[in-house]
């Protein structure tokens, strides 16, 4: 497609005649009532001009192009009924008649003159006194002709020998007084479509933000009743899509007298619902202040939106009659901080200014190294914003960015200026944009023919760059201004959020939500367990829930990206070339070019290409770099044809450090922990024997998160044929330092009972073992005993009690009484004299041990001691031995509401007796 656009004064008619006379076939009957066969007598102010190839696409195309001209010349009012036709007209140029199709758009000061050429002349309408029959409406074709004569206001046909000119003629609509806008009245099958009943949502929003009303629209809209919102912040249900720092955020918005625009609304089933919004700040009798937000779907916007006008004022003369540059006048009409605004209208008035057919204006980084592409007019969709060219000169380099150029014609030097390569501009002129002798952008004016400018029209861009220049970099360093406060603001709660989980995957969820979509359309996180291990991908994430998983399928088909130390984000294109290719063999697989059914693979052609789309733009790889090491890879994407701004990239790069080190911390974390709870299972005993005749049950609680050891501890192990020792012990403190007391204390324990050593010999050996520990040594309390099952039914036991809470007997008529005595402790005294006693327990007698973090357990100033053990014990009588520690675990945990503060540790032991058949 080439366009070109001119302004000013009367325009030629572009049509070659080849000296004959033009034909001209009108229309007859009442078709004819529309037909003007009058020449274009009103001043021609601007002419845009297209050429469409003979394929189906390009009826899409054209119908961008009449949007995109009508739209930049302020005619909103009409742009739909110019489209309708367009389309109509250029599918019969380019499908029907099968050959290429030209667009010529006129603009004058009533109104818009279309005309749509095609090279197929034999096909003319009806002569007078033929039956007209211009199209069914059943049929795919015929139907232009008669949509010109339904919408348009004056159109006729034209002929040359190799050319037929089907042009309309479409007038901007009168407003009467009262009236802010009205569109032409239109047949049922060309009004906008909606889901059956339209639903408007009416929010009002209090002083604080908070919603107060929800009507019952909203309710069908979003899922949500009134009472589950009203008195929530509106913030929390939106979805606003904006770059941080870079647009009105959503409470701002709130906060204007009138706001119109698109965001999203978080639905009660999880999915965020496109709305259009109406904003209107009021207040009420009492001069409290809110706003009423009137919402609806999104594609239903012609319900609410207001028609866009343009403020026309094309003219060079002031109202006192002096001339004026024509950049003076249009410098006041964006807001000051409208940097795009500034630019586009830059570009638009360069254009017109030299009857040029596209403009391009470049602002430059602070190096004066890189030029980025801001704002465009007349060139392909593929030339994005943000997309960056180098200044230096070379090959496939700007080297004409710091003086003014003219190019007479760049296919003579290709790649002098590489953001016209493949656009089919011929001539060029380009000027810089300076503030202090600082290079700060560069503005440029191209045409399709060679030879069209001069150093003429060089200085009048000049002359119009420098009055331009210094309000472009003000806008620039106010826009580079909110960009950085955003981003400060942004990475300061992006530190904050990574800070507070040591968990890796969630860890790298994070990562990916705080960079989608607030930085990118879409994250994959590439992780490296160690330096011999390939990346592996671990997260992906994009905007769209529902391509998610076509991006992990397409990622995970090809070579992850090289794990490159280097920092700052590099391209990788390997995604959109392997999107792209998939697309094409989908495609031509659903068309029967590959061989086999087809009907089998329909079905996949539509994820395929939209993955396409979601991954055909910029990728770009930044490393995940901690403590000197390459950990993963952070990968960011944009959908087809869009490029990151250099901004948002050193933004991303900022937050991959931050979350590089969150990531080896969780990583860190995960090993130590994993290492801290192998040993600290090493410390705990086997599984319990099974002992005959006696039933034991034990319940163990480690104080601390994360800890399954502390420092209390206990042991059931056999000593000999029909012999069995039993430990509970509490070593000073809690955590790893204690635990390491109490793995000697247990391994210490069944080395020396088993070496046939009494009572208290084996404890008076630990204990000098403890104090062989020196300055690591803790003092130990500890009940120590062993075990003899009987014959009877009973077992006998000899105890020895050293410091700690004494043993309880549970007799079968309910008495509890102690079992043992007190002596010293362990860790303390070098000389130790110690003794045991025995006790034999009954059939249906339960032995309670416990420590002291059990009976010292507090709410207050109350505290459960061994009184209140033995209450709760005296109500245990008949359970069996896992029944009574229960109970007694279950009563701790009831006496205060407070996590427990110290380790406990409960060993039940209980005779049931013999069994009699």
């Amino acid at each position: 497609m080439t366009t070109g656009l001119v302004p000013g004064g009367q325009t030629p008619d572009p049509r070659p005649t080849d000296g004959l006379p033009q034909q001209r076939h009108e229309p007859v009957g009442q078709a004819a009532l529309h037909v003007d066969n009058r020449s274009r007598s009103s001043v021609i102010t601007a002419r845009a001009a297209a050429s469409f190839e003979p394929v189906g696409r390009s009826v899409a195309t054209a119908r961008s192009f009449v949007r995109d001209t009508l739209q930049g010349w302020g005619f909103a009012d009409i742009v739909d009924d110019a489209v309708v036709l367009t389309s109509e007209l250029v599918t019969n140029a380019v499908v029907h008649a099968g050959t290429s199709a030209e667009v010529l758009c006129l603009r004058s000061d009533d109104g818009v003159r279309i005309e749509v050429g095609d090279h197929y002349p034999e096909r003319e309408i009806p002569l007078q006194g033929q039956a007209v029959n211009m199209g069914n409406l059943d049929r795919e074709g015929g139907r232009g002709l008669q949509l010109c004569a339904a919408l348009a206001g004056r159109w006729g046909v034209e002929y040359t020998p190799t050319q037929k000119q089907v042009w309309f003629q479409l007038d901007l609509p009168e407003r009467t007084v009262g009236t802010r806008t009205a569109g032409p009245s239109l047949p049922a099958d060309l009004l906008p479509l909606a889901d059956g009943r339209v639903r408007v949502a009416v929010v009002q929003i209090d002083r604080a933000c908070a919603i107060s009303s929800w009507n019952e629209d909203a309710e069908e809209l979003f899922g949500y009743a009134a009472e589950q919102v009203i008195g929530k912040p509106l913030t929390d249900l939106a979805a606003w899509p904006h770059t941080p720092g870079t647009s009105t955020g959503i409470a701002e918005a709130l906060q204007l007298s009138r706001w119109e625009g698109s965001y999203g609304i978080r639905a009660a089933n999880g999915r965020v619902t496109s709305v259009y919004a109406s904003h209107l700040r009021v207040r009420d009798t009492g001069g409290e202040p809110s706003t009423v937000c009137l919402l609806v779907r999104d594609h239903e916007r012609a319900v609410l939106q207001t028609p866009l006008r343009v403020p026309a004022s094309d003219t060079n003369t002031s109202s006192d009659g002096q001339n004026t540059d024509p950049f003076e006048v249009f410098i006041g009409s964006p807001a000051p901080d409208d940097l795009d605004g500034l630019l586009q209208r830059t570009v638009e008035r360069a254009r017109d200014m030299l009857d040029g057919d596209s403009a391009f204006l470049l602002l430059a980084t602070d190096d004066e190294t890189e030029l980025e592409v801001r704002a465009s007019t007349g060139l392909p969709s593929a030339r994005q914003r943000f997309a960056r060219v180098p200044v230096e000169a070379g090959p496939g380099r700007y080297g004409s960015a710091r003086m003014p150029a003219v190019h007479d014609d760049l296919a003579a030097v290709p790649g002098a200026v590489p953001l016209l390569n493949g656009t089919g501009m011929r001539s060029v002129v380009t000027v810089p944009l300076k503030v202090e002798g600082r290079l700060t952008g560069s503005l440029g004016v191209a045409a399709e023919g060679p030879g069209r400018y001069s150093n003429e029209e060089a200085l009048r861009l000049q002359f119009a760059a420098d009055r331009i220049a210094l309000a472009v970099e003000s806008a620039r360093l106010g826009e580079l201004e909110r960009l950085r406060r955003g981003s400060l603001s942004f990475l300061v709660e992006a530190s904050d959020l990574l800070a507070g989980t040591l968990d890796r995957d969630q860890t790298l969820a994070l990562m990916a939500q705080m960079t989608v979509p607030t930085l990118a359309t879409w994250c994959a996180v590439y992780t490296i367990a160690d330096q011999a291990s390939d990346p592996y991908l671990s997260y992906v994430l994009h905007e769209d829930e529902e391509l998610i998983d076509g991006i992990k399928s397409l990622l995970s088909k090809i070579q992850p990206p090289d794990p490159v130390p280097t920092p700052g984000a590099r391209v990788w294109s390997a995604p959109g070339e392997a999107a792209h290719q998939a697309a094409l063999r989908s495609s031509m697989r659903s068309l029967g070019l590959s061989g086999g059914p087809t009907h089998q693979l329909a079905s996949g052609i539509g994820p395929t290409l939209a993955t396409a789309s979601a991954v055909g733009g910029e990728t770009v790889v930044l490393p995940l770099v901690a403590r000197n090491r390459v950990i993963g890879m952070l990968t960011l994407g944009k959908p087809a044809d869009e490029h990151f701004r250099q901004e948002i990239l050193e933004l991303a790069e900022d937050l991959s450090r931050r979350a590089a080190l969150a990531l080896d911390n969780a990583r860190l974390y995960s090993e130590r922990t994993a290492i801290s709870q192998s040993l600290q299972r090493s410390l705990l005993p086997p599984e319990l024997p099974e002992i005959d005749g006696v039933e034991v049950e034990v319940i163990y609680r480690a104080a601390g998160e994360g800890n399954e050891v502390g420092g209390d501890f206990y042991d059931v192990f056999p000593i000999s044929d029909g012999a069995y020792g039993f430990a509970i012990g509490d070593v000073c403190g809690t955590g790893p330092n204690a635990a390491a007391v109490t793995g000697l204390a247990r391994h210490a324990l069944r080395l020396l009972a088993r070496e046939g050593l009494s009572g208290p010999a084996v404890l008076e050996r630990l204990n000098s073992a403890i104090l062989d520990e020196g300055a690591r040594s803790r003092f130990l309390t500890l009940l120590y005993g062993e075990l003899w099952p009987q014959a009877d039914g009973s077992a006998r036991l000899k105890v020895v009690c050293a410091g700690h809470p004494l043993p309880l007997r549970l007799r079968q008529d309910g008495t509890v009484e102690p079992a043992a005595e007190p002596q010293p402790l362990l860790g303390v005294m070098e000389d130790l004299e110690l003794y045991e006693q025995s006790v034999t327990l009954d059939p249906g007698d339960v032995l309670l041990c416990v420590t002291d973090g059990v009976t010292e357990r507090r709410e207050g100033t109350r505290m459960l001691g061994d009184d209140g053990l033995a209450d709760v014990l005296t109500t245990c009588t008949g359970l069996t031995a896992g029944a009574v520690a229960a109970r007694i675990m279950r009563a701790v945990e009831r006496f205060a509401s407070d996590a427990p503060s110290d380790d406990m540790a409960i060993l039940a032991m209980r005779v049931p007796g013999l069994q009699t058949d």
